[in-house]
């Protein structure tokens, strides 16, 4: 028989595993299980049911434009955002008002109103001022550049550019908060070791701020880049031939609304799971090289 003592010790490890085991599943991922079971469900049906594959075979088409434009909007926006984060933080007040003015008009305008803003207003204007400038040069200079500048027709602006341009000038104004965040969360000491062996304030910034702002910042960088993939639904109501406007194209010639902004929803749950899920792979490297 089973002594006193015995009986207390097997009742507490009993309620030591019972408690181990709700723990667990109380801390147990369920959304990804169920959202992976989604995905797996949309697939299966996507691949066995005619109309939705004939459904994705006409939306896939614009996969590309859609990738594309997002990477080069990005990568502008990139460049956009490090050089108003560094004028953020810059000593000279023209600059410093100049960067806080830009990011505070983006960031007080819709993201959709910015994109017919900056495609139908902006761009004009821009072509306008490019040909102005061209017909002054041409009046004092005679050459292929002042030409080209003269002869530009707004025309010659693909919507697929302007939405690029729209795209790169709105979240540059987001990332330029990022960078500007990242930079200040390096310990001001290194700036100033780095001044103290002789280095000037832009090698300085170049070989030992940046990298370490950068690494910090690398995650919201990636769900940055997630959220400009999504957002770049939006510049099919420029007619960019994006996922988004061929799924509209198809609905409207097919009337499959089912069919088509499904597939649609699906399509980009599926780009940005997998996107998100590198995002995490490299916040937990850099995580442990950083330990």
């Amino acid at each position: 028989m089973m002594t006193a003592q015995e009986k207390t010790a097997e009742q507490t490890i009993k309620a030591m595993t019972q408690r181990s085991l709700k723990e667990k599943l109380q801390s147990f991922p369920w959304w990804f299980v169920a959202l992976v079971l989604i995905i797996a469900t949309a697939i299966i049906t996507i691949l066995s049911i005619e109309s939705y594959r004939e459904a994705f075979n006409f939306i896939r088409a614009g996969i590309s434009v859609t990738i594309t434009t997002t990477l080069i909007a990005f990568l502008i926006a990139l460049l956009i955002g490090l050089l108003t984060g560094l004028a953020r933080i810059s000593r000279n007040v023209f600059f410093r008002n100049l960067a806080t003015l830009y990011v505070e008009f983006i960031r007080g305008v819709p993201m959709l109103v910015l994109i017919f803003f900056i495609a139908f207003v902006v761009i004009p204007l821009a072509i306008d001022g490019i040909n102005a400038v061209g017909l002054w040069l041409s009046s004092t200079t005679s050459g292929g550049l002042s030409g080209i500048m003269s002869n530009l027709e707004l025309k010659a602006i693909s919507m697929n550019v302007r939405a690029i341009i729209a795209l790169s000038v709105t979240y540059g104004a987001f990332l330029a908060e990022i960078f500007r965040a990242g930079i200040q969360s390096v310990d001001k000491g290194q700036m100033e070791a780095a001044r103290s062996q002789g280095m000037s304030y832009t090698q300085a910034m170049y070989y030992i701020i940046l990298p370490q702002a950068i690494r910090n910042i690398m995650p919201a960088l990636g769900n940055d880049f997630i959220a400009m993939l999504k957002d770049s639904s939006l510049v099919s109501l420029l007619a960019v031939r994006d996922i988004t406007q061929t799924a509209r194209l198809y609905a409207g010639s097919s009337f499959r609304f089912n069919e088509a902004y499904t597939t649609l929803a699906m399509m980009y749950l599926i780009i940005t799971f997998v996107l998100s899920l590198l995002v995490k792979y490299l916040e937990r490297r850099f995580s442990t090289n950083e330990r």
